[in-house]
C-alpha cells in the first residue's frame, strides 16, 4: 500500500516573499550576474549573498518523499529521550515528523522533480563515455596543488562524507557496462561498474515518468554518526560501557561491528586520513566524558555519552563552519559570511560576551535561533552528494616526517594508505607524526587534469578494480543530476555560451568540445565544474558554491539539536562552554601536544603547519 508524507508546513514559494524581499533577492542575483559576488567589497558582496540565500530557498529545495512510496522506515515510538537525546539512526529529531532525515529516508534534490532525467542506459552511458571522460580531461600527471591549505583538508572531508551520506553497498548483478576505445588499457572489456542501490521504498505501482529516488542508508542530520554508528546495533558495539566513553583503535578492541562483513577498513574509501579523523575525534568525545564527568559527577555511563555526543557533533559542526570551510574558500567576503552562519555579523567577540544578542540568524547566528525547514522537510540532496565529489583534494604521494625534525620516515603512495593496509600505519608510526604530515602537505585543486591516479585504477577491498574518476561521471548521470549547463540554468546563472568560455585555455577548450563534439549541453557537471575559472581563494568552483550557500546553512537551520535545544538545558553548561572554547587546534594540541611548534600562532589548522627545523646530520 502507497504512503505519502504529510504535506510540506509552509510553501517554499511563501518564504519571505513580500515585496521588499522580492527587490532584495531581484537585486542580488542582478549584481551577481552583472558583476559577480566575489568582484564587489567584501559588506556588498555579503548582502549579495544573503540575498541569493533567500533565492535559493525559494526556488531549490524540493521534497522527494511525497512521490509513491512504500515500506518505509519506521521510527520508534517516541519516548522522553528524545526530547533531549540524539537516536543512532536520526529519527525523532523533528518530533513533529519523527521520519524526517532517518537513515534510510529518500534524498531530497535542489532541482524540480520534473528535470530529473531518467536513469536509462542511453542517459547514463551516452556518447562521451564515461571513462573517455577520466582518461581525457581528469587524468592527474602532475599534482596541481592547493598551496593554501593543507591535506587535513582532504582527511577531514572523506571523515565528514562518512557521516552525512551514502548510498549503501552497490549489488554485483546488473553492472553499468562501459565500452571502451581499442587503446585503452583497462584490463577487463567491457569496464563494469555497479549501479547505486535501488530505492527500496519506490512503490513498484508507481505511474510511469515518476522520477527516479534513492536513500540514504546514512541519517541525513549532522550527528557525528561516522564515531557513533548507524543503528544502536554499532553503537552498542562501539561503547565501552564506562562514563559515556568509545573503544579506541588502540585499546585491544578495534571500534568496529563484531560482524567482519561491517568492518569499516574493507568498505571502499576507507584510508589513512579518515583512520586518523576517526581516532582523534574518539579521543575529543571521551575528553568531553571525562570533563563533563568532573563538573556533574553523579551522571552516569548514559547521561555522560549522550551529553558527549551532542558536544561533539556540534564542535565538528562549528569546525566545518568557522575552519575547514572558510580555509577552502578563503575569499574574504565567504570567510565573514561563514563565521556569520555560526555568530552572525556580531561575531564571536560579542557572542562570548553577551550570548545571543538578537533572534536573527543573521544577527547571531544560526545556532540558539528557531529552527526553520523553510516549508520543505530536511532531507539532504542529491546535487549537494554531486557537488561534493572532490577527489582532486587526495594526494597520490605521501612524505611521510617527523614532528621533531622534519626527518623522512617514509615515501608512500596513495594505494599504500588505503584499506585495511591503512592500519599498520597507525599501529607502526606515532600520531603525531602522521598528523603532522598531513598538515604539511598541500592538497590537489579540484580542477581538470588532477585526479588521483590511484584512484583511476583503485582496487577495492573485494578486488574489484575501479575507475573512481569514471564512476563519479557515471553517478551523476545516474541520479538524474543535470548537465553543467542546465544545472546553471536551474540555479539562475549564466550557462557557459562556448567551450572557450568555459574553460579559458583553449587548447583544454578544445579538448572538451572534441570530446562533447560540440554539444555544450552535453558538458557533464563535474567537467564544467572542476572546468570553471575559481574565485580568489576557492579551491572549488563558484557554481558548486551555490548549493553550499544554500544548503550549508539548511543543516544546521533545520536541526532542532543546533537550534531551539541549542542551550545549557540540554547540552549541559559545561559542555555548551566546551563548544565555545574549543577548535581543531585545540583539539589536536589537546591529545598531541608535540604539535605545539608545528601550529604555534595558527588560528586555523587546515592552512599550512610550519615545519620543524631540520637537525643538522
Amino acid at each position: 500500500m502507497s504512503t505519502h508524507r504529510r504535506a510540506a508546513q509552509r510553501p517554499a514559494a511563501g518564504y519571505r516573499t513580500s515585496l521588499p524581499w522580492r527587490i532584495v533577492t531581484s537585486a542580488a542575483e542582478y549584481i551577481d550576474r552583472r558583476f559577480g559576488w566575489d568582484k564587489l567589497p567584501v559588506a556588498a558582496g555579503l548582502l549579495t549573498l544573503f540575498g541569493l540565500r533567500v533565492r535559493l530557498r525559494q526556488k531549490n529545495l524540493y521534497d522527494t518523499d511525497g512521490l509513491p512510496s512504500t515500506d518505509q522506515p519506521k521510527p520508534a515510538p517516541p519516548s522522553a529521550s528524545h526530547r533531549v537525546n540524539r537516536t543512532a539512526d536520526g529519527s525523532h529529531n523533528d518530533l513533529g515528523d519523527p521520519r524526517m532525515g532517518m537513515a534510510g529516508t529518500r534524498f531530497g534534490r535542489n532541482i524540480p522533480l520534473g528535470h530529473i532525467a531518467p536513469t536509462a542506459p542511453e542517459d547514463v552511458l551516452a556518447s562521451p563515455s564515461p571513462r573517455e571522460v577520466s582518461r581525457t580531461l581528469l587524468t592527474r600527471r602532475e599534482l596541481i596543488a592547493a598551496e593554501s591549505v593543507n591535506s587535513l583538508v582532504s582527511a577531514w572531508l572523506q571523515f565528514m562524507i562518512r557521516d552525512w551520506f551514502s548510498h549503501g553497498t552497490s549489488p554485483t548483478d546488473r553492472p553499468w557496462e562501459v565500452p571502451l576505445l581499442d587503446d585503452d588499457p583497462w584490463p577487463e572489456r567491457p569496464m563494469r561498474i555497479f549501479r547505486t542501490p535501488d530505492d527500496p521504498t519506490r512503490d513498484p505501482q508507481a505511474p510511469p515518468g515518476t522520477p527516479d529516488t534513492r536513500v540514504n542508508v546514512s541519517s541525513h542530520w549532522w550527528d557525528a554518526s561516522q564515531i557513533y554508528g548507524r543503528n544502536e546495533a554499532e553503537q552498542h558495539q562501539l561503547r565501552t560501557g564506562r562514563l559515556g566513553k568509545l573503544h579506541l583503535w588502540d585499546d585491544g578492541r578495534a571500534p568496529v561491528p563484531a560482524d567482519p562483513s561491517q568492518d569499516p577498513t574493507r568498505v571502499p574509501g576507507f584510508w589513512l586520513g579518515l583512520a586518523m579523523m576517526q581516532d582523534l575525534f574518539t579521543r575529543e568525545h571521551n575528553a568531553i566524558c571525562d570533563h563533563l564527568h568532573g563538573a556533574y559527577p553523579s551522571w552516569g555511563d548514559e547521561e555522560l555519552f549522550q551529553r558527549a555526543r551532542l558536544v561533539t557533533a556540534a564542535l565538528l559542526a562549528k569546525i566545518h563552519t568557522v575552519e575547514w570551510t572558510p580555509a577552502v574558500i578563503s575569499h574574504p567576503t565567504t570567510v565573514k559570511a561563514l563565521r556569520a552562519n555560526w555568530w552572525g555579523v556580531a561575531g564571536e567577540r560579542v557572542h562570548n560576551l553577551f550570548g545571543r544578542i538578537s533572534d536573527s540568524e543573521v544577527v547571531s547566528g544560526i545556532p540558539g535561533g528557531e529552527t526553520d525547514h523553510y516549508g520543505v522537510p530536511y532531507a539532504l540532496t542529491e546535487e549537494f552528494v554531486a557537488v561534493y565529489r572532490m577527489h582532486p583534494l587526495i594526494r597520490d604521494d605521501w612524505h611521510l616526517r617527523s614532528a621533531a625534525d622534519d626527518a623522512t620516515l617514509r615515501n608512500c603512495t596513495l594505494r599504500d594508505i588505503s584499506g585495511p593496509g591503512a592500519l599498520k600505519f597507525l599501529q607502526t608510526m606515532e600520531m603525531s607524526d602522521l598528523l603532522y604530515s598531513f598538515g604539511t602537505l598541500p592538497p590537489g585543486l579540484v580542477t581538470l587534469y588532477n585526479f588521483p591516479r590511484f584512484l583511476q585504477e583503485f582496487e577495492r577491498p573485494d578486488g574489484h578494480l575501479q575507475d573512481l574518476a569514471a564512476t563519479d561521471i557515471l553517478r551523476s548521470r545516474e541520479m538524474g543530476v543535470p548537465r553543467y549547463n542546465e544545472f546553471r540554468r536551474l540555479l539562475r546563472l549564466k550557462p557557459a555560451g562556448s567551450f572557450t568560455e568555459l574553460a579559458h585555455d583553449p587548447a583544454t577548450a578544445e579538448r572538451i568540445e572534441r570530446l562533447y563534439d560540440g554539444d555544450i549541453e552535453k558538458v557533464d557537471l563535474m567537467v564544467g565544474l572542476y572546468a570553471e575559472k575559481l574565485p580568489a581563494g576557492f579551491a572549488f568552483s563558484d557554481t558548486a558554491f551555490r548549493i553550499f550557500i544554500l544548503m550549508a546553512s539548511r543543516r544546521l537551520n533545520s536541526d532542532r539539536f543546533f537550534t531551539t535545544y541549542y542551550t545549557p538545558e540540554v547540552y549541559s553548561k559545561a559542555g555548551m562552554a566546551w563548544i565555545d572554547d574549543n577548535s581543531m587546534v585545540t583539539v589536536l594540541l589537546r591529545h598531541h601536544p608535540e604539535l605545539r611548534t608545528a601550529l604555534s600562532g595558527l588560528t586555523n589548522a587546515f592552512v599550512p603547519w610550519h615545519n620543524a627545523t631540520r637537525k643538522d646530520t
